[in-house]
């Protein structure tokens, strides 16, 4: 699993090498100037598409699942209404209007008392209403088939996660794994996903472009997301509402594996990750970035930048999210321990 791991991150750099030698050659013999100019596009395009080629999945326009594919689609039929209702009709009359009354074309007619035609009245209002019922049409069909809390159609029991969001971090417990990680959101591929999402600090934003579906976390409320990955990789999951200093260092990766490597993955996890105790759970709380926890922990034992634990408590998401709802009185880490201290 280590050596296909290391084969993702790896992957840019070798689009990088056919990337030179095909084009190398090719830029050397044009003109400076235009050289410079073809070397300056280039990097742009590439730095685009590096992207998609075995790196980092960054943009629902690379879809990595189902979710994502629908809603690129969507984003697709979108651009297309507006390209022929709008941009289309623009691009085609405007010539048209500018040759047509332009200075000295004594065929065009002078009316300085104009005021009223019905004709043009019923062409400006009836462009806009088609556009806006036809963009309406869309929006509605795809807002109900792309309801994040509606369960994706599987065979398969949906991976249960809970993902906590701190300043400026976030916490994925995998209750029927009895693990946590910060950094890593492991899923198996073809296979739903359902988070629970809420926040231990402020309201914040939980993203995967790539996998599809932006939603809120806000503290004391459970948010819903059902995601699925079609095939192994990795996507960017970021937190996209600024909330403080380490607001823009709150990412973290979305690795899809095969369902064997996904075992593997969580035995690891509650093989040798760190115990899930209160001293842990004081230092996740505490305001800090991925970077400072592991320099906090005492024995961070980190895998690929991220921190895994095991022998996670069940009480602890819903304890988090009543210590929030109640104003934050009592630190989610106590909160955990009282509940399991109840009879």
């Amino acid at each position: 699993m280590q050596r296909g791991h290391d084969q993702w991150i790896q992957a840019p750099s070798v689009c990088s090498d056919a990337r030179d030698s095909a084009v190398g050659n090719y830029l050397r013999k044009l003109p400076s100037r235009v050289a410079r100019s073809a070397r300056w596009t280039f990097s742009i395009v590439s730095m685009l598409l590096l992207a998609a080629c075995g790196g980092t999945h960054l943009s629902f326009l690379d879809p990595q699942g189902p979710v994502a594919d629908a809603q690129r689609w969507h984003f697709y039929w979108v651009l297309a209404v507006m390209a022929v209702m709008v941009a289309g009709p623009i691009f085609v009359l405007l010539p048209f209007w500018a040759w047509r009354y332009r200075y000295g074309n004594k065929r065009s007619q002078y009316a300085p008392n104009w005021e009223f035609s019905r004709l043009l009245e019923i062409m400006a209002w009836s462009g806009p209403v088609v556009i806006v019922l036809i963009l309406a049409f869309f929006v509605w069909r795809d807002t109900h088939k792309l309801d994040p809390y509606k369960p994706l159609p599987s065979d398969q029991a949906p991976l249960q996660v809970q993902v906590i969001g701190y300043d400026w971090k976030w916490l994925f417990i995998y209750p029927d794994q009895g693990i946590a990680s910060i950094g890593t959101l492991a899923v198996p591929v073809g296979r739903p996903v359902s988070l629970q999402i809420t926040s231990a600090t402020v309201m914040q934003s939980f993203f995967i472009p790539a996998l599809g579906s932006q939603i809120y976390a806000m503290g004391g409320m459970v948010s819903q997301l059902n995601l699925q990955a079609s095939k192994p990789g990795r996507s960017l999951g970021e937190n996209t509402m600024y909330n403080g200093d380490g607001f823009h260092q709150q990412k973290f990766t979305a690795l899809a594996l095969d369902s064997k490597q996904f075992d593997a993955w969580a035995a690891r996890a509650r093989a040798s990750g760190m115990p899930l105790d209160a001293t842990s759970l004081k230092l996740i709380a505490q305001r800090g970035t991925r970077r400072d926890l592991i320099a906090a922990l005492p024995r961070p034992n980190t895998r690929d930048g991220s921190v895994y634990f095991s022998g996670v408590s069940k009480s602890l998401f819903p304890a988090v999210v009543k210590a929030t709802k109640d104003g934050g009185s009592v630190l989610p880490h106590q909160a955990m321990i009282a509940t399991e201290q109840k009879p």
